[in-house]
């Protein structure tokens, strides 16, 4: 498939990519030390949230960034074209083996080795966290319900399990959920396939589910994981469907009224920056809302970081050279491994806070993906770019 961009429109993105893991710098420490010295600004804005069974699933104000950011990635696709990436089986399999068959246990695996072993000492082998007791559960306090005992703690019935525990709860949670939304942002950046990205993004949206409910039930064994199916939906249509059919509609009426020439050499050259802006938007409010659990426990921060970051390094390695091995080309074989790469935080999030409570363990764990998440895929975008030769290119 030819690029869906005009080649001089992608140069003028340019000034923003070459200096943007600076800018992606300075918003994190612009949204932490905004959430410091504007406290109530920051909770304000992170209660603007959609909420499914007493957990917030959905802030509004993310939601909005991430719309702009997806929005002219979504425009910019021939959905033609789409269809005759879809039939290309190769990328579309690999992608949901590495996702559903393989990454869920090395994040299981890496992360019991580093947080349950090699970290312990760190982290503190004594110590707890309180999480709230699984749905549908009732035991008496004293109780012993798998690695926790239930204990009371201020009149409501909790689960005290090993903190490490806890924060393997979040890897897990981050492990099971591959990303739908960011990956477009990834693929755009790398010069992948954008038509073959989103067969991709739908595909492991729709697995997602079917398998985030079961696959999470089984690796947590904390008792029954309750399928979060109304979060799942809630945001997959606000993070993906939603930019999703607003580009479909805007391309086909502007290029019917416009014209093909005036959409690809007027709209889309005012819509360049937006992407890469709104994407630094969200990083600001996110860290707004989440800086005070970072600066409380900068070291913690590390020590979970350590784990996700050789998940992400592994994981995006096993998807490249499998891709070379099925001779995908290159615009193919970006998408492809970064899908497998990075992960659906926001569901994450979500998640950990319905299961465990806001404040657990596992809720931070989820939050520290986000922290690496966006240097890390920076980084292996730039990989990718230099590594083109690799692999043959789409005719």
């Amino acid at each position: 498939m030819p690029d869906l961009a005009p080649k001089t429109e992608r140069k003028m993105t340019s000034i923003f990519e070459r200096y943007l893991t600076l800018w992606v710098g300075l918003c994190i420490v612009g949204g932490i030390v905004l959430g410091k010295i504007a406290p109530k600004l920051a909770k304000t804005m992170d209660s603007m949230s959609i909420f499914v069974n007493d957990a917030p699933v959905v802030s509004i104000p993310i939601a909005i960034c991430l719309f702009f950011m997806m929005y002219p990635i979504m425009v910019k696709i021939d959905f033609s074209e789409v269809v005759k990436a879809g039939k290309s089986g190769k990328p579309v399999f690999l992608t949901l083996f590495i996702n559903w068959a393989i990454k869920p246990f090395t994040m299981y695996g890496i992360s019991l080795l580093f947080l349950g072993v090699l970290l312990n000492k760190f982290i503190g082998p004594e110590a707890t966290d309180l999480v709230r007791m699984p749905f549908g559960l009732d035991l008496p306090v004293g109780a012993i319900h798998g690695a926790g005992t239930v204990v009371l703690s201020e009149g409501i019935k909790m689960l005290e399990i090993p903190l490490w525990r806890s924060y393997l709860a979040g890897c897990i949670l981050l492990g099971i959920a591959p990303c739908t939304a960011m990956v477009l942002v990834w693929g755009y950046l790398s010069r992948g396939n954008d038509g073959l990205t989103l067969v991709m993004v739908a595909i492991n949206s729709l697995t997602m589910l079917l398998l985030y409910g079961v696959l999470g039930g089984f690796l947590l064994g904390v008792g029954r994981l309750p399928v979060p199916w109304q979060a799942l939906l809630l945001s997959i249509s606000i993070y993906v469907a939603l930019p999703l059919v607003a580009g479909y509609l805007s391309r086909r009426w502007i290029i019917s009224t416009k014209g093909r020439e005036w959409f690809q050499e007027k709209f889309l050259h005012v819509l360049t920056p937006v992407t890469i802006i709104a994407l630094l938007t969200t990083l600001v409010l996110l860290f707004s809302f989440k800086g005070e659990v970072i600066l409380n426990n900068p070291m913690t921060i590390v020590w979970i970081a350590i784990p996700l970051f050789i998940q992400t390094i592994l994981i995006f390695g096993l998807g490249y050279a499998a891709a070379k091995m099925l001779k995908l080309s290159y615009e193919d074989a970006a998408p492809a491994a970064m899908i497998g790469a990075s992960n659906h935080f926001e569901v994450a999030i979500a998640t950990s806070t319905m299961l465990f409570g806001l404040s657990s363990g596992a809720a931070l764990a989820t939050v520290v993906g986000v922290l690496i998440e966006v240097p890390l895929m920076l980084m292996l975008v730039k990989f990718c770019l230099r590594t083109q030769h690799w692999f043959a290119k789409q005719p």
